[in-house]
């Protein structure tokens, strides 16, 4: 198959740098890991993971967890499954 399209993107250099070096990690080039998601995409016949918008709950979970308030702090999975009633 001739590889000849091209695609390009703008993205932030910070993020493109972090996943290229993920990329590197797992042994993949970058045109490598696009055409693993391009082939996922057509597998699934549209985006290979869930993309959903947060609601309430989360979006409050999410405030509260990056200001460290309501956290519930396990000493360990014994005790995190007792409070889960497990």
């Amino acid at each position: 198959m001739n590889k000849s399209a091209m695609i390009r993107a703008r993205v932030d250099p910070t993020l493109k740098g972090e996943v290229e070096e993920l990329f590197r990690s797992l042994g993949l080039s970058t045109t490598e890991a696009i055409t693993l998601f391009y082939h996922q995409v057509k597998m699934h016949r549209g985006l290979p993971f869930e993309v959903r918008i947060p609601n309430a709950v989360t979006k409050r979970t999410f405030l509260d967890t990056d200001s460290g308030e309501n956290l519930v702090v396990c000493e360990n999975a014994d005790d995190l499954f007792a409070r889960l009633g497990i």
